[in-house]
């Protein structure tokens, strides 16, 4: 009663738990979508009208492009004339501070200098003198004007009668008395004595600049309520393609209200709700595997809700286009770590979401569906760096090639097609190119693991291989023969074989601790042999609990761990075990010191090895190798194994287990060279 139901219980919890996410992905992703209501044309100038006659249901303004608006507001601001104010105190004080200095005349010179070029200071003053910058700022021609503050008066003053500093300073030496004596006045550093007097006067000439600036107005004409926007088949020229661009910005400012936007967002989160409880069926139907582990859903949800956000950002800020978003690496992520159908039906599920966000829904749809395919046909299983960048050149040639298609279907000249697509396209490609780095993120994110990890594992120049191969030479070679055993095995019923192979790699890395108590790296001295039989068996078992504590040292993953923990299962050390037993017939064993701590296999891939595993080393005790005592050694092996339930928690057939048993016969036979037995020649009488 109490095991039905905590079962109960868990079945519960879980549907709450995967109900939850689903329910999170949905608000993040409609929390996102651009809030566009109203009907969604497609529409470029040149093009014809696809939909039916568009008659307008209100007034409404014609809109001006950004781009004229922009135009008319340069127009003005460059007839602008910007304020300075004129300040008398400067003249008094630089001219003061001159004649302080030279009263007494300029040495070299007589005194009426003093006066002449005082004189030439007030009249340099009274023009007025900008700083440099602002000078050549102003002067775009010699029209223009500048708008001259004194006390309550304003006055527009040509700017080609102000001067900037260095021009009043070259204006006091165009004077014909001192130009004669350039040499001797340039030591007197006239130009301290030229300090602007005609500053910037920032708030009227931002005050002007705004007025200027909201003058322009933002509309041109008018489309009254009934008027016929335009027909089927008639051809959108610039100012009919302004009119649609206006109808649908009203459209959008006249939505704003609460009731519409709510509408709006019910409607996003019916669409997206629906998709993602068919996503979510699809899973717990077809891939229950998938659906009774959290990380697998947390990445399937994850990736499917990231691109989503990441298109509606694009659309709402109309930066770049959507197309130079790597889409495929949804699907190539998912094909990597899990399987086809699941990457194209995750592909298929997130194509649909992002079209609720852009424009050309149809063309997006197709464009993606095709990229993602290809994706997924042509990355099978990624092993090397050099089958991404295939896959991502075959990606970027088919959205071309497909878009180009979409466009001979409504365009029959070459010529007029917009070719600017394509960039977008090729920008795809090289952003494809990040999946390899991104999968180390996701890897480590949700505990996946890839071929590409596996393979970089396998290498046997990896220390903790290495020193296998150096402490333990022949565990080192039986865990290469294992290996082989069940890849092959892994080949024939369809399972992952590089997993495998790389999991039997490390099975027994454990015996690194003491590698002379395993008969495998013994030279005919077999310590274990002097020792009582329960130590002797707790010394073999261990090798399963120190193979897990080297594990953790060089951060294996937890797929491999795996490995080392089922390759035996909860199975006995036979060997001890059966000793002890005979010894002390009448006392009761405690199996559990005999026994491993399993768990047993619960993959199809735990199941393969262990059946490779202990073949591989029973067939080393055979006396004599022949096609029948190898037969009889698989056979025994394996169904001991079916039938004293190791494998009841996997998910392995009969069928494999048979497919198992021939490869590994036939492996074992050409291993050690069985021949069959020649008749011998019979004499005659």
């Amino acid at each position: 009663m109490n095991k039905f139901k905590t079962s109960e219980n868990s079945y519960w919890r879980n549907l709450l738990t995967r109900s939850a996410l689903v329910i999170v992905s949905v608000i993040i992703i409609v929390w996102f979508l651009p809030r566009n209501s109203g009907p969604q044309f497609r529409y470029d100038v040149g093009k014809p009208w696809m939909y039916g006659s568009l008659i307008a249901k209100f007034d409404f303004p014609i809109y001006k492009t950004d781009e004229a608006i922009k135009a008319e507001q340069d127009s003005l601001l460059n007839q602008l004339e910007p304020y300075y104010n004129f300040k008398e105190n400067v003249e008094k004080e630089q001219i003061a501070k001159f004649y302080e200095k030279y009263k007494d005349g300029i040495p070299g010179l007589s005194k009426d200098y003093v006066t002449t070029i005082i004189d030439r200071l007030h009249r340099l003053y009274q023009a007025g003198i900008m700083n440099q910058s602002d000078y050549s700022k102003n002067f775009k021609d010699s029209t223009s004007f500048v708008r001259v503050v004194s006390g309550k008066t304003v006055t527009s003053v040509p700017i080609n009668c102000i001067y900037s500093t260095m021009a009043a300073y070259e204006q006091l030496f165009m004077d014909e008395k001192l130009g004669a004596q350039r040499q001797i006045l340039q030591k007197c550093n006239l130009n301290e004595y030229l300090t602007p007097n005609l500053t910037y006067d920032k708030e009227r000439s931002e005050t002007e600049i705004a007025d200027v600036v909201s003058s322009v107005a933002i509309a041109s004409g008018m489309v009254l309520t009934g008027q016929k926007i335009i027909d089927r088949g008639e051809i959108v020229d610039e100012h009919t393609f302004r009119v649609l661009s206006s109808f649908e910005r009203e459209m959008v400012r006249r939505s704003a209200n609460s009731s519409e936007v709510s509408s709006t967002i019910a409607g996003q989160a019916l669409f997206v709700g629906i998709i993602m409880i068919l996503f979510t069926l699809y899973i717990a139907l077809f891939r229950k595997d998938y659906f009774d582990k959290p990380r697998s859903l947390m990445m399937l949800y994850a990736l499917i809700t990231i691109f989503p956000i990441l298109v509606s950002l694009m659309m709402e800020h109309n930066v770049l286009s959507v197309y130079v978003l790597p889409f495929a690496i949804v699907p190539i992520f998912i094909r990597v770590f899990m399987d086809s159908r699941t990457a194209f039906i995750s592909h298929v599920v997130m194509t649909l979401i992002c079209a609720a966000a852009v424009k050309y829904q149809y063309e997006f749809i197709i464009i993606q569906l095709v990229a993602g395919l290809v994706a997924i046909y042509s990355l099978r299983e990624l092993s090397q760096r050099a089958q991404l960048f295939k896959t991502a050149i075959l990606v970027t040639l088919a959205s071309c090639a497909v878009y180009f298609a979409l466009q001979l279907m409504q365009d029959n000249s070459i010529l007029t097609m917009d070719h600017s697509m394509y960039k977008h396209f090729i920008a795809n490609g090289v952003m494809l190119l990040f999946a390899y780095p991104l999968m180390l993120v996701v890897e480590k994110m949700f505990g996946f693991i890839s071929n590409v990890t596996l393979i970089e594992l396998s290498n046997t120049s990896k220390d903790l291989l290495r020193k296998m191969s150096e402490v333990a030479p022949g565990t080192f070679q039986h865990s290469i023969m294992v290996g082989n055993l069940a890849a092959a095995i892994s080949d024939k019923i369809d399972a992952k074989t590089q997993l495998v192979r790389t999991g039997a790699l490390y099975h027994d890395i454990g015996k690194i601790q003491n590698p002379a108590f395993f008969t495998e790296n013994q030279a005919g001295v077999n310590p274990l042999n002097k020792m009582d039989r329960k130590a002797a068996a707790q010394i073999i078992i261990s090798h399963v609990t120190e193979g897990l504590k080297l594990a953790d040292k060089y951060d294996l993953p937890t797929e491999i761990k795996d490995f080392i923990t089922t390759h035996h299962g909860l199975g006995k050390t036979k060997y001890f075990y059966i000793s002890y037993k005979n010894e002390h017939p009448k006392e009761k064993i405690d199996e559990s010191v005999f026994s491993y701590a399993g768990p047993n296999p619960f993959t199809r891939e735990q199941a393969i090895l262990m059946m490779a595993d202990t073949v591989e080393a029973a067939s080393r005790s055979l006396s004599d190798y022949t096609e029948e005592s190898i037969s009889n050694l698989v056979n025994t092996l394996i169904d001991g194994q079916v039938n004293d339930g190791y494998y009841t928690d996997c998910p392995i057939t009969f069928h494999d287990i048979n497919v198992a048993k021939q490869v590994l016969i036939e492996r074992l036979k050409v291993i050690y060279h069985t021949r069959i037995s020649y008749p011998e020649l019979k004499k005659s009488k």
